[in-house]
């Protein structure tokens, strides 16, 4: 089996260099040639959208909009012109429902069968190969495409039909982004208190208020990291997209809609392409402080 891989930017790529190292048949395509080059070097094949469409029996995507999807898809010369009947898309893009179903929806004209196949983990994950995977469609498909899935995740479940994937995904966000809000809150009350966020931390996060979200973000408050392994930029689009959904399907959403104007608060001021511990900075704003660990 071939494999395309259309998307190498901070998650892609890992991913894709999974994919070589298992030893398929990959061929990959990104607008960066930085990423290709260094995948070509580690023995993928580089093509056009078209080459991957005639050649390929399985196209993974992950790219940074629906919209982008639509267009390395449908575009002119897109890669769906060119697929053979019986091939599959797999797209890890987080989308929206109602784009993942445009997109089943159009490749079912032609014979072409679809996955939206959002991941969880960050660049962390992604490189580690331990990404959770929640898919949406039909379960013929996800049992054909899930060994293909495997080399870069450690939990690749069918959530249901189209959409189910990207619905999934989009609870995953809330929780997560209002998660990370709500340690930020946290930490900038401690500081704000005159207590060290460190010691805070390491107090709280065996019990009840642990979580993966706390090991891994308030670290990095704390020491002042905003490096990405997620964007703010990424996340604030995620969250777009459930204010997007919410509205269309009349699900209330008070604190999501909060944390969608926070995150607006920081596009304003510069911080969209900090890691989304950075949401910490709204907060230490509000209350003239900064969230950092004190001296030895």
């Amino acid at each position: 089996m071939k494999v395309g891989f259309i998307g190498l930017g901070i998650m892609g790529r890992p991913m894709a260099k999974h994919l070589v190292a298992a030893g398929l048949d990959v061929m990959v395509s990104d607008l960066n040639p930085v990423p290709v080059q260094e995948l070509v070097a580690d023995g993928a094949k580089t093509g056009t959208y078209a080459q991957i469409g005639e050649q390929c029996d399985i196209v993974m995507t992950i790219l940074p909009t629906g919209a982008i999807v639509q267009s390395v898809l449908f575009g002119e010369d897109g890669v769906a012109a060119h697929l053979k009947p019986g091939s599959i898309v797999v797209d890890h893009s987080s989308v929206t429902p109602v784009e993942s179903h445009e997109c089943y929806d159009k490749l079912k004209e032609i014979g072409v069968d679809f996955l939206d196949a959002p991941v969880s983990g960050g660049e962390p994950g992604a490189k580690a190969g331990t990404l959770a995977i929640m898919v949406g469609g039909d379960e013929p498909v996800f049992e054909k495409a899930k060994e293909v899935m495997q080399p870069y995740a450690s939990s690749i479940l069918l959530t249901g039909g189209c959409g189910s994937g990207s619905i999934t995904k989009l609870a995953n966000q809330i929780i997560v982004n209002n998660n990370i809000a709500v340690v930020s809150e946290a930490l900038t009350f401690a500081v704000k208190a005159g207590a060290d966020p460190e010691k805070v931390y390491k107090a709280i996060r065996t019990g009840l208020a642990g979580s993966a979200v706390l090991d891994a973000k308030a670290p990095m408050m704390y020491n002042r990291n905003f490096v990405p392994g997620g964007t703010i930029k990424v996340n604030h689009k995620d969250i777009t997209n459930v204010v997007k959904t919410a509205h269309a399907i009349d699900a209330p959403i008070p604190y999501t809609a909060q944390l969608y104007e926070i995150m607006q608060t920081l596009k304003v001021h510069g911080h969209m392409m900090d890691d989304h511990s950075g949401i910490v900075q709204y907060f230490e704003a509000l209350a003239d402080v900064k969230v950092e660990k004190k001296g030895e």
